[in-house]
């Protein structure tokens, strides 16, 4: 069975793609930002709950501020990539859910508790960052997802209030010299599907 998508796009958004480790000084604009807004607005979450919240790093004081916060390792594609997305996940999306689940009765009646709220809210953000990261690719420009940083500070120091959760910082622009490293191994088919 073939894809229904051309071999140039599926190279672009899976074969070829890869995490980027550098990038050039060429800003990322609102209007490419807007346009992955529209490219993965649509991904599924429960409900159509949609608990993702971005904060874009734009002033060099926010991204100081950032560095701190994130492993040492990642410090430097902070530092130098144009555009830093902080992607969380809103842990009181059920406030919101009479906007965008009005198909669903008392829809906010099924997260009145917290710790099902909580995993609900991270499991459907980190959906839709996956389709950020494709989103991103879609739009010619270059990603690095990145974990590695003091989530609770990170999320106190951009998400203040106490109802988010930090979970992917992103460095997005064009890819700079040896932005690339050649890809890892990947699992083959039957060491992660099985049958039952």
């Amino acid at each position: 069975m073939t894809s229904l998508l051309p071999t140039d796009a599926q190279d672009l958004l899976f074969k070829q793609a890869h995490t980027a480790h550098t990038y050039t000084d060429e800003p990322v604009s609102d209007e490419q930002v807007n346009t992955i807004h529209e490219l993965i607005k649509n991904a599924p979450t429960s409900l159509n709950s949609q608990p993702l919240r971005a904060v874009l790093i734009r002033s060099d004081e926010a991204r100081t501020r950032l560095v701190e916060r994130m492993a040492p390792g990642n410090q430097p594609k902070v530092r130098q990539a144009p555009l830093v997305v902080v992607l969380a996940a809103d842990l009181e999306f059920h406030e919101t859910l009479s906007k965008v689940a009005p198909h669903v009765p008392n829809a906010r009646d099924f997260f009145v508790d917290e710790t099902m709220r909580h995993d609900t809210a991270v499991v459907n953000a980190s959906l839709q960052i996956a389709y950020f990261i494709v989103g991103v690719r879609a739009v010619g420009l270059a990603i690095g997802p990145m974990a590695g940083f003091d989530a609770k500070a990170v999320t106190e120091e951009f998400f203040p209030g106490g109802h988010h959760r930090a979970l992917v910082v992103a460095a997005v622009g064009h890819p700079g010299p040896d932005a690339f490293r050649p890809r890892a191994p990947r699992l083959e088919y039957d060491e992660v599907f099985r049958s039952v």
